[in-house]
Parts: C-alpha cells; sequence; structure tokens
C-alpha cells in the first residue's frame, strides 16, 4: 500500500473527472437490472422504453468515463505499473462492450422484444462486471491513492 498521492491529469480544477462521472453509468446500469425486472413482470412497453434510456445513457457516460480513466491510465507513468488499474480497465471495456450490445438487442420498433432472456442475462452479467470493476477502483484510490489530493492512511 502506498501513502503517496497520485493526481489524475484529467481533472477539473484539482478534482479528478473519472471518480466524478463513474457515478451515472454505475447508477444507470444497475437500475437497468431493476427495469428490465418489472417489463418481463409487467410486459408494461413503459418499463422497456425506460431500459432502453437507461442502457442509452449507461453507455454515453461509461464512455466519456472510461476516457478520463484512459487519460490517467496513459499519461500517470506510475498507474501503468499497478495491476489493479490494467483489470480495472479491462472490466471496464468488457462491460461497456456488454452494454453495447445489450443496447443493440433493444433497437428497433419493439424495444422489449429480446429483454427476456438475453436483455435481462446481459444486464445481469454487466451488474456483476460492475460490481468487481467498482471494488477494483476502490481499491486504486484507497489502496493506492489513484487521483485523491490527499494521501490515504492505512491505519485509520
Amino acid at each position: 500500500m502506498s501513502n503517496s498521492i497520485i493526481s489524475s491529469r484529467a481533472s477539473l480544477r484539482g478534482h479528478a473527472l473519472h471518480p466524478a462521472l463513474i457515478h451515472f453509468p454505475i447508477a444507470f446500469l444497475l437500475i437497468l437490472i431493476v427495469t428490465d425486472t418489472v417489463f418481463i413482470l409487467t410486459s408494461d412497453p413503459f418499463w422497456a422504453e425506460a431500459s432502453f434510456w437507461l442502457t442509452a445513457a449507461g453507455l454515453a457516460f461509461g464512455v466519456l468515463a472510461s476516457l478520463a480513466g484512459a487519460i490517467d491510465v496513459f499519461t500517470v507513468h506510475i498507474i501503468r505499473h499497478i495491476v489493479a488499474a490494467w483489470a480495472h480497465a479491462v472490466l471496464a471495456v468488457m462491460t461497456l462492450s456488454l452494454t453495447t450490445f445489450n443496447l443493440t438487442l433493444r433497437l428497433g420498433d419493439n424495444p422489449g422484444e429480446l429483454i427476456n432472456p438475453w436483455g435481462i442475462y446481459v444486464s445481469v452479467l454487466a451488474g456483476i462486471l460492475i460490481g468487481i470493476t467498482g471494488f477494483l477502483g476502490a481499491q486504486l484510490v484507497f489502496a493506492y491513492g489513484v487521483g485523491v489530493n490527499e494521501p490515504q492512511n492505512s491505519e485509520r
């Protein structure tokens, strides 16, 4: 564990953008599991439409957050030496790929047509990957001090 500061290059007034942006796609894609489930239980097209927009917004904000994270990985030398950073990045790309696939399942005149079973399967798998990726992201912040303004004290 490190007590050093690893500043973010993708920041606004000293605040790292990746940790600020990542909450949006996480929320959208986890709520997607709920809206898919409600659609399967009720067959109400409102929930299929909500799922479509949550998928689209989750993908858009995920790409924005990933760009900020990629800037840090490729421009801050010390981050490239942290294995958890690469694992976090690979899982994030996998999650965005699944989300892109999930969005394509929902395109067309009937966005609910493929929610049961494929859409819900992909949504749950993406949710699991989000949990693992988030755990690794938290490790980068709390164990290595990536993107924080003050060193983290591991003896708290």
